[in-house]
């Protein structure tokens, strides 16, 4: 099989990087986004097999056992999350690229198996005030997650010089273009 590239998109949360990664998915037509597995609770808008393949807890540790996973991690409250290396092997086998918006740890675990055949780019918000002012502006947290997901984000920006470039998310739109840049010159080197 041909071996495809990696695009990584990390950040913690609320820093824009979905958004960011749906946008590239609009302008690439070779790249394909890597649906991880979770054990958490399907949010309402949410589609299994889009959004996330939504797993049992059992189903999560029996792929675990196997190997099945390019990396995986348990957090908040108990929730699993991981890379199927199935899910990469479809998209490589399609021919396309494979794009990851996924969280810190495992964007460095990524990197990590991939190497030179990956990019990995750390989104981040210009200050801590930004990012709380974001988080609570999607309006999907209890006082307690929100307070855990500060906590996590303030842990997370140590990791910032593990990966391979930093996109500073200030203003949307120059973030969408620094990102097509940064992609197109990697899916072209």
């Amino acid at each position: 099989m041909t071996q495809g590239k990696a695009i990584i998109f990390t950040a913690p949360s609320g820093a824009g990087k979905t958004t960011i990664v749906k946008y590239l998915l609009s302008q690439f037509s070779e790249l394909v986004f890597s649906i991880s597995a979770t054990t958490r609770e399907r949010r309402q808008m949410e589609v299994d097999g889009k959004d996330y393949y939504f797993i049992s807890h059992d189903e999560f540790q029996q792929k675990v056992n196997e190997d099945a996973f390019v990396e995986w991690e348990e957090f908040y409250g108990g929730s699993r999350y991981g890379t199927l290396k199935e899910e990469v092997e479809r998209i490589w086998a399609e021919g396309k690229h494979v794009i990851f918006d996924v969280e810190v740890k495992g964007a460095s675990n990524i990197k990590e198996y991939f190497g030179d055949k990956a990019l990995a780019v750390f989104v981040k918000v210009p200050s801590m005030e930004e990012l709380k002012k974001r988080l609570a502006g999607r309006g999907t947290e209890s006082a307690e997650t929100f307070a855990k997901r500060i906590e996590r984000a303030e842990f997370e920006m140590s990791f910032e010089n593990k990966f391979d470039i930093t996109l500073v998310n200030k203003e949307l739109e120059e973030s969408f273009a620094e990102a097509r840049k940064l992609v197109g010159d990697f899916l072209n080197s």
